[in-house]
């Protein structure tokens, strides 16, 4: 593997995966992200509630998405061996985090309460 080519990537997750999952996976991002715009294009502007729930649900993200790639390459927190697993886990880790940031925010517009829709409480 002398040249990192994004074909190389897609092989290379879809080994770690399997090629079901992944694909899931990439098809389950590319759905949020156009939600998250079609949230977004509706709204016409970042709800600051939604935005703030959706901070509140990062750290569940990083710890999830961690605990993931774990679990798929069947590796413990003992196989880290150098700088580049501790960088590489933090890029899983903040991934995960602002993947579950869209998650929440665009759920939370689509099926919202009435505290975040800027809807009276009663």
């Amino acid at each position: 593997m002398q040249d990192l080519t994004f074909e190389t990537l897609i092989a290379v997750f879809e080994e770690i995966f399997g090629r079901g999952l992944f694909w899931f996976m990439v098809a389950a991002a590319v759905l949020v992200t156009f939600g998250y715009f079609y949230v977004l294009i509706r709204d016409r502007e970042v709800s600051w509630k939604k935005f703030l729930v959706a901070q509140l649900s990062m750290p569940v993200g990083a710890v999830l998405a961690v605990w993931f790639v774990m679990v798929m390459t069947d590796s413990r927190l003992a196989d880290l061996g150098g700088p580049i697993d501790i960088i590489l886990f933090l890029g899983i880790a903040v991934t995960g985090a602002i993947g579950m940031a869209i998650l929440v925010y665009t759920l939370e517009a689509l099926l919202g309460t009435k505290r975040t829709k800027g809807e009276a409480d009663i």
